[in-house]
């Protein structure tokens, strides 16, 4: 059985409504003459989307299919899994998306979902003049006056508007109500759940001129009426020169590295998540080319200390994702 090594994945892409075409623009991909693309996922394991594996022995494999044969090489302390537990994406926000609510854990229990909670964590790559996005409440709430106001349309008045700037991460608890506006593109980092209710989608009709479906009644169930207003955040040092701490939740850990020269990362018997919003990043042992802007690699818990080399002339910026 081939051992494993830093994983490079196929994107799976969706072309929601909202969506444009900066994974082309901005991140350098190949994508079709047509069309639209709002989310690429990069690391997934999930029916609507699973990853595969695109270089090296593994060519040719799913994410899934190395949890079930892999466990302990790929995950480490946090084996046994029956699924690969965190889910990466960047997102494209040509227009508004909807606005929108997640459940937590025991909330998609109670539900009888089949995925579990999604709490996330976005990082701005670009914006554009006036983009702006919304989360959390500015004051107390409940769910009669919640409900009153998307009757109305008037839930907007109750939300936090923030306009972020490329290098901001936002972090979302599952619960918390919140929207992406026009003009961002980010990564995100989060469970591995697609669970999603929409309470709003702004007036806006489908391809088909029809409005989109609604989740009101499942959506006033999962939201947190104590989630208030949500910041962006810088992150704090972490003690290790050019690595940053963006988010610390039970769910995930999320780092940003700059890394100038060479650099090694240690696994600690985890599985961690690079990916690449500036420069270029050699990664040891990787099959392919150095790892560039908006492209994301699995480093095995087995791997241990990997090596890591800013490609060219700048640093090398990068997020850094695991479980606890």
């Amino acid at each position: 059985m081939p051992e494993l090594y830093p994983l490079r994945f196929r994107p799976v892409y969706k072309n929601y409504i909202w969506g444009g075409r900066r994974f082309e623009t901005v991140l350098g991909r190949q994508l079709p003459n047509e069309g639209i693309f709002a989310e690429s996922w990069e690391i997934a394991d999930h029916p609507e989307g699973e990853s595969v594996v695109s270089a090296g022995p593994l060519a040719g494999r799913t994410l899934g299919d190395l949890v079930k044969s892999h466990g302990q090489a790929l995950l480490g302390k946090h084996s046994p899994r029956n699924v690969f537990p965190l889910l990466v994406k960047y997102l494209d926000a040509h227009q508004n998306l909807s606005l929108q609510v997640h459940p937590d854990d025991r909330c998609a229990a109670e539900m009888g979902l089949a995925d579990p909670g999604k709490t996330e964590a976005w990082y701005v790559i670009e914006t554009e003049p006036g983009s702006c996005l919304w989360a959390g409440f500015t004051g107390p709430v409940d769910r009669e006056v919640i409900a009153e106001a998307l009757r109305h349309g008037e839930v907007e008045r109750l939300l936090h508007r923030v306009e972020p700037q490329p290098g901001d991460c936002i972090f979302l608890p599952a619960g918390t109500v919140h929207a992406a506006g026009a003009g961002l593109l980010f990564a995100e980092i989060q469970q591995m759940s697609n669970n999603t209710f929409r309470l709003s989608d702004w007036g806006r009709l489908d391809a088909e001129g029809r409005p989109r479906e609604l989740h009101i009644e499942q959506g006033v169930r999962a939201i947190d009426y104590a989630s208030g207003p949500v910041e962006p955040t810088r992150g704090e040092p972490t003690g290790k020169p050019g690595v940053d701490r963006l988010v610390t939740c039970e769910q995930f850990v999320l780092d940003r590295w700059q890394v100038q020269g060479t650099e090694r990362i240690e696994t600690e018997d985890r599985f961690q998540i690079l990916t690449v919003v500036a420069g270029q990043l050699a990664v040891e042992n990787d099959p392919m080319t150095p790892l560039r802007r908006g492209q994301t690699a699995i480093i095995p818990a087995c791997c241990g200390a990997v090596g890591l080399a800013s490609a060219g002339e700048s640093a090398a910026e990068f997020l850094v994702a695991g479980l606890p």
